[in-house]
């Protein structure tokens, strides 16, 4: 799409874009044993979330040119607002059906998706062909005003809501992710689905330095999600890619926050991140072998972060590791 066909709504930075396909297949989030099929509203939600690595997935992409954003900067969103219709056509034209994620890149449930029903929309027309199961992952509570679509396909839906901190740490977390849900709804939400008989699934990332990553703090994330009957409990140390730190350590220096600030400065050094990501993935599966088992645990993890030495140190017991 060209600069002068771009639709823009520039009184709330929502930027309308036109993909080519509802559903693509996703090598990537397969080796993730996440899903085999993504499904993404757009290129850039609302949500606002500081660590965001979209932004770095995605940088090359050429309607960011277009428009004259960066895809790291905040405060606007990109969306197919016609989304629904093309997952509807490859719902029923493609052949080979599993599981499809939505969203990999863009929370479907964010706030200007929500405006256009997307998540709502998209979820409908791939549950309404036989075959395709549905993993959600979203940071926004909205998401229960479609319980009663899911609870007609029930077994064919995975439920998920991103853990990124324990309670307590709220306030932190609404400066870093401005337009998600706190973390107390995000739970609320994760106990309904549970109660009306709906399959869950645990999603504990980013689990940040300093802010969320103790051990007493990723026991209580683990008892949760034993709590909500979760199926598989994910988890992942955040990216280093991009300019997500960077605006992190930011935005907590700006809120007073100095000792996060500094610890989040501290694992823009490969050597300090990848001690991060050992002693985060130690923690996990000590906590998981505690109150739930390790077989459930599938911590994301990529090698080219990491210093030898502690690739080394993880192969003696990785367990609940996805090397991808």
């Amino acid at each position: 799409m060209r600069k002068n066909d771009v639709q823009k709504e520039k009184k709330n930075g929502l930027y309308f874009c036109q993909t080519k396909r509802g559903i693509t297949k996703s090598p990537e989030f397969e080796k993730k044993t996440l899903a085999e099929y993504a499904i993404n509203v757009g290129l850039k939600c609302d949500n606002n979330c500081t660590y965001c690595s979209t932004g770095a997935m995605l940088r090359t992409h050429p309607f960011f040119k277009d428009i004259g954003r960066s895809p790291f900067d905040v405060g606007y969103a990109i969306i197919d607002k016609d989304k629904a219709s093309l997952v509807s056509q490859d719902a029923k034209r493609m052949r080979n059906r599993g599981m499809v994620q939505l969203c990999t890149t863009t929370d479907a449930w964010s706030p200007s998706a929500r405006e256009s029903g997307l998540g709502r929309k998209c979820l409908e027309a791939v549950l309404n062909e036989d075959g395709w199961q549905a993993r959600i992952l979203t940071k926004n509570k909205e998401v229960e005003n479609d319980f009663d679509v899911i609870q007609k396909h029930k077994d064919r839906v995975l439920v998920g809501v991103s853990i990124t901190a324990t309670q307590d740490k709220s306030p932190i977390m609404q400066i870093l992710e401005e337009n998600a849900a706190p973390i107390e709804d995000r739970m609320r939400v994760m106990r309904k689905a549970h109660k009306l008989g709906l399959r869950t699934y645990g999603m504990l990332c980013p689990l940040l330095p300093e802010i969320a990553d103790n051990p007493q703090q990723i026991d209580s994330y683990i008892q949760f999600a034993e709590s909500i009957g979760a199926e598989e409990i994910f988890s992942e140390a955040v990216n280093p890619r991009g300019r997500g730190l960077i605006l992190t350590q930011t935005a907590l220096e700006e809120a007073g926050y100095a000792k996060e600030a500094q610890a989040i400065e501290a694992i823009r050094n490969q050597k300090n991140w990848s001690a991060y990501a050992v002693t985060l993935i130690k923690n996990l599966q000590k906590s998981i072998r505690k109150y739930s088992d390790i077989k459930k645990l599938k911590f994301l993890l990529y090698p080219s972060g990491l210093t030898k030495q502690h690739i080394e140190l993880i192969k003696k017991d990785d367990e609940g590791v996805i090397w991808l």
